[in-house]
This record gives structure tokens, sequence and C-alpha cells, in this order.
């Protein structure tokens, strides 16, 4: 399944229905009256977040979205109906932008950052009065009535930022990939050249008590992400809504004499693309070391920090050490959380994307 994590679509809410303008005809009324019901408001377009989803797949094959109209009043004092509302389901996580009149900028309209959130984004027009409402002592018949109001129409463009508990970051080639289907059920391409991953995956990870852990592969970054080059600008902003970070470095390209240093450059991407960023939590990890010389590894583990974790994600070397790890982080924050008045915790996405084909270059 492809990972589709932006859309444009066009919305249309409802039309209200027009009112009546019916007057009695009876024989006991030879002068009749008013009697014309008022018109049903057109239905609302609603965006609301569904933990189901995964991604805006759905939003490539429809991009036109029209609410129901009102029903026009009625004489005999009958009212139109309601127009049904629209409720379009988006993965949690979704941002809802306006495009501009030039169509040249987005105005960022809802964040719908939590499951079942709603949005109100273009209202049902109201329906029209019927002649009912404008009997008066000089009008005894009135013969007119209100239209319905118009409904609204607006272009839209959709952006789903993964929300995850731990992002995957690295270099290309790092190992993430093969880490992420090792300990959870995806199954991401897996190759031995640059960009195997051209989209993010998800992964779960099931833990004791049936808590879930939500693993976001992020696609490799490179010097430079932060200003478009790579694949990075397109996918740094999937990092901004995990609550912390794996760093994975490959033994192969850790310097042995000073592997902490291996983790800067992108450190470095983070923050020049947002400072807040490189403030998030990261567990640092060195891996393929299964295929390492010993001398090589051993002198990493003599220089490399303590918080440093060494890992094979191919034969699962050091994996549990590694996963207990992300467990305890987890659970650090869930403590911070509960203790943070008036804060929501984070939403889970509870599933995982098989990436198994290459996005279109």
């Amino acid at each position: 399944m492809r990972f589709v994590d932006e859309a444009s679509i066009t919305v249309r809410s409802g039309r209200g229905g027009k009112g009546s303008a019916s007057l009695k005809r009876a024989k006991n009324l030879p002068k009749g009256g008013p009697d014309g019901g008022d018109g049903g408001k057109g239905g609302d377009v609603i965006f609301r977040a569904c933990p189901r989803l995964l991604t805006l797949y759905d939003f490539r094959a429809q991009r036109l979205f029209e609410a129901e109209n009102g029903v026009n009043g009625k004489g005999q004092d009958k009212y139109g109906r309601n127009g049904e509302d629209l409720y379009i389901d988006v993965p949690v996580g979704t941002q809802v932008f306006l495009e501009d009149e030039d169509g040249e900028g987005y105005t960022l309209l809802a964040d719908l950052r939590r499951a079942n959130m709603e949005f109100t984004v273009c209202p049902g027009g109201e329906g029209g009065r019927g002649n009912l409402h404008f009997k008066s002592s000089i009008n005894r018949a009135p013969k007119h009535a209100e239209s319905g109001k118009p409904g609204m129409e607006k272009r839209l463009r959709l952006e789903l930022k993964v929300i995850a508990d731990a992002g995957l970051l690295g270099l290309p080639n790092a190992g993430k990939s093969t880490f992420l289907s090792a300990v959870s059920a995806a199954r991401p391409k897996i190759a031995s050249y640059p960009f195997t991953t051209l989209t993010p995956n998800l992964g779960v990870v099931e833990g004791p008590d049936a808590r879930r852990l939500i693993i976001a592969d992020i696609p490799g970054l490179i010097e430079g992400a932060s200003e478009g080059l790579g694949l990075g600008h397109k996918f740094l902003k999937h990092v901004e809504r995990t609550r912390f970070l794996v760093h994975i470095l490959s033994g192969e390209d850790a310097d042995p004499e000073d592997p902490a240093a291996g983790y800067v450059m992108l450190n470095d991407e983070l923050f020049a693309f947002d400072p807040e960023l490189a403030e998030k939590p990261q567990i640092r990890v060195i891996n393929k070391i299964d295929i390492l010389p010993e001398e090589r590894l051993a002198a990493l583990r003599a220089n490399a920090p303590e918080d440093v974790l060494f890992v094979s994600a191919l034969t699962g070397a050091g994996l549990p050490e590694l996963l207990a790890e992300m467990w305890t982080r987890m659970g650090k924050d869930d403590a911070q959380e509960d203790s943070d008045d008036g804060e929501s915790s984070p939403v889970h996405v509870f599933g995982y994307v098989d990436d198994t084909e290459e996005d279109e270059a």
C-alpha cells in the first residue's frame, strides 16, 4: 500500500431549500391565507478524524465532495427536510488548509490531531422562509417567500503528519527498515542502495499490559534535508508528531575514535528545519554490529557515550535492550502527560503501512 500524505479536493455544502408561497384554498376560507412552509437547511461538510485510516489514498480517486441540498417547503405548513450532513473521514493527524484566492498559498483551518475530532469546513445554506412569516395586518395573503441560501464551495489541501510514539531517524541505509521489520509486522522495502524507503512506514509493537508502541520509519535524510535536498524536506514534517526519536547510525559510518560525531549532522538538520525537533528526546543506536570487524566494534564500544546502544537489526542482537529502553521512554512520557494539567494524550494510530511500491519520482 502506498502511503499518501497529501491531497487536493473541492467540497460543497448543501443549498438551503426554498420557502413556499402557498395560499390556502378551502370552501370555508374564501380569501385563503398563507400556509407555505420553510425550506430545509443544506447539509454541512464535516471532517472527522478516524483512527482506522492511515493514508489519504482514497482522495486520489475522488476529488469532489458535496453535501445534500435542503428540501423545498410546501403548502399546508409543510417544512422541507434538512439536507444530510456529509462526513469526510480522514486519518488522525490530518491538517486541512484553505487554498488562497490567487491559488498560490494556503491557510490552515484545522488540525485533526485526536481521534474523532470534527471540524465543520462548510456550513450548509439556511432554508428560505415560507410566506407564513410575512403575514401582517396589512398583508393578510403574502404571495412571496424566500429562496434558500446557497451553500459554500472551498478548494482544500489535506496534509497528513504521521502521529507515532517513536520516529526512526538516520541516514539512508542505516538499517531503519530492517529494524522495523524485525520488531513489528510491517514489511517495508529493504535493499542495499540509498533511498529504499520513499514513504513513511508505520509498525506496531505489542507490549505488556496490551500496550502498543507505534513506530514510524521516516525516509532517509541527508545533509541539506532542511533545505529540500534528497527526500528529507518532504518527510521531516512527520518527525514533529513523534514522542521521541530513535537515531540509528550504521556502524560502517561511525568514526571509531568519536562515534557520537555521527549523530551531529542530522541533529543540525532537525534544528534548521525546526529548533523544537532538535529538543526531542533521542535514543542513540549503532546498528549493523554483525558485519563489523572485531577491532572496529571494540573501538566503537570503548569510545561511544554510555547511552549509545549497539544492535544488529538483521540478527536481533541487542534488540531486546533497545525495545526495553523504548518502553521505558514511553512510560516516562505517559507519566509526564498524566502530570500535565489540561493536556490531552497524543493519539495513537493503530496499524501499519506496507511500502510495497515506490512512489513515482
